[in-house]
């Protein structure tokens, strides 16, 4: 990614100086167990941690010539180790170091994109609360429904990104397997316990079964979820970049003192935010679909799945993090308008209350199929004319037959409709 939208939080775990101290830290890990069991002298594994060094420029060089990293990699750290490197990689296969790496760096970007989480659910908490009972529309098919609060509409935020927390733990759980098996993963030439002594050591989890590689579908699992949360957090930006259109405005992102919105139209505060957010949770939902298509590799191993990998393990998370920080501080931040909130609820002159008035009619006996169209035939003439709902519906002989206007009047309350959130908080943030 582009340092526009990098934090160095995420992009040092995908630079090649980490990279390279992972893959010696493997090698070394690897020795040590071979020592252990006699199969290098125990002074050469000590000699790899005390001379082992590589230099990234140096390794470039020489893959020019030999056009395979991990050679490239093995030659620099020996050029520092001396003789006792001829132990390094010892009945090892490239894959065995570029799949434990990799395992490792996903797992400490899926550390960092759970800590983004956990803010955001705290930024998204507060607001909740502070506008737990603040009064406003709710919308289906973007037209006026029936009233909620806001603290309602951003419950619903918080709970879905606690599954998404619970989601990326059970992926980052899966794709943190390590694999030292060699060549097709029959350990023909390693012993089991180098593996096991590698994986405690990375604090990772065996591969219970490798072929030369770690199966994809594990990565897959961990990037498809990446693409869940990216479309929830396009979700609550979407939100909120209508609730800022110029005819709702029932909220807005900060405006900071200075911000220009528009090199042409000085009135302009612009939800430019949200709208970058909704970009790069595109990008994010991109990178699913090669994920996927790197299950199917040949036989025990291709590198089909290698160059796919070098692109979106960086990018996705790069960009998912960069998301998640931007929209805390947008939620954070965000500038409410309760006034406003209640300026749209009354806009429609009291149509948002039909259903409590369609309810109210059955219970008093009349059918639901005439209720609907007495009900229906006043909420039109509102729409249409701007009408008072109210006046209109209490001025039916048809209706005050079964209710009293004072009995309709009560239901023309807000705090109907909004009886249970206590309740419902109470379900969310227990």
């Amino acid at each position: 990614m582009i340092p526009r939208y990098s934090r160095p939080e995420m992009t040092q775990i995908w630079s090649d100086e980490t990279r390279y101290r992972i893959w010696f830290e493997i090698e070394a890990h690897a020795c040590d167990a071979l020592a252990k069991l006699k199969v290098i002298p125990e002074k050469a594994a000590k000699t790899i941690w005390k001379k082992g060094k590589f230099d990234v420029a140096r390794i470039e060089e020489i893959e020019r010539t030999t056009r395979h990293d991990m050679i490239a990699f093995l030659t620099n750290v020996a050029e520092h180790v001396g003789p006792d490197a001829r132990f390094l990689h010892q009945g090892m296969t490239s894959s065995d170091v570029l799949d434990t790496c990799l395992a490792m760096q996903l797992s400490r970007a899926g550390d960092l994109l759970l800590k983004d989480i956990d803010a955001l659910l705290a930024a998204i908490k507060r607001r909740a609360f502070e506008h737990k009972h603040t009064p406003c529309i709710g919308r289906s098919h973007g037209i006026h429904a029936e009233p909620t609060t806001f603290g309602l509409k951003l419950a619903g935020f918080y709970a879905e990104f606690s599954r998404c927390r619970e989601r990326l733990k059970l992926a980052r759980k899966e794709i943190a397997t390590c694999a030292i098996s060699g060549a097709v993963g029959t350990f023909a030439h390693i012993d089991p316990f180098v593996e096991k002594y590698v994986a405690e050591k990375m604090e990772l989890a065996v591969e219970p079964i490798s072929t030369q590689i770690i199966p994809r579908d594990r990565h897959a699992m961990f990037f498809a979820t990446l693409g869940v949360i990216a479309s929830s957090v396009e979700r609550l930006a979407v939100e909120i970049r209508h609730l800022q259109r110029s005819e709702v405005l029932e909220a807005e992102e900060y405006f900071s003192p200075g911000q220009k919105g528009s090199s042409a139209m000085p009135h302009k505060r612009n939800p430019v935010l949200s709208e970058n957010v909704t970009g790069l949770a595109r990008l994010v939902r991109g990178y699913v679909t090669p994920a996927l298509e790197n299950v199917a590799l040949w036989h025990e191993r291709d590198i089909s799945h290698s160059s796919v990998e070098r692109i979106i393990a960086p990018d996705a998370t790069v960009t998912l993090d960069f998301a998640l920080v931007r929209l805390t501080g947008i939620v954070d931040k965000l500038v409410v308008y309760p006034k406003r909130m209640q300026e749209n609820l009354d806009k429609l002159g009291g149509l948002v209350f039909s259903q409590a008035a369609l309810l109210a009619l059955t219970q008093a006996g009349l059918s639901r199929e005439d209720a609907y169209k007495l009900v229906q035939k006043h909420a039109m003439e509102s729409w249409e004319h701007g009408k008072d709902f109210f006046k209109e519906l209490s001025g039916d002989a048809q209706i005050t037959k079964y209710l009293k206007a004072a009995q309709l009047k009560k239901l023309f309350d807000v705090e109907y409709h909004t009886k249970h959130v206590d309740t419902i908080f109470k379900r969310v943030f227990s």
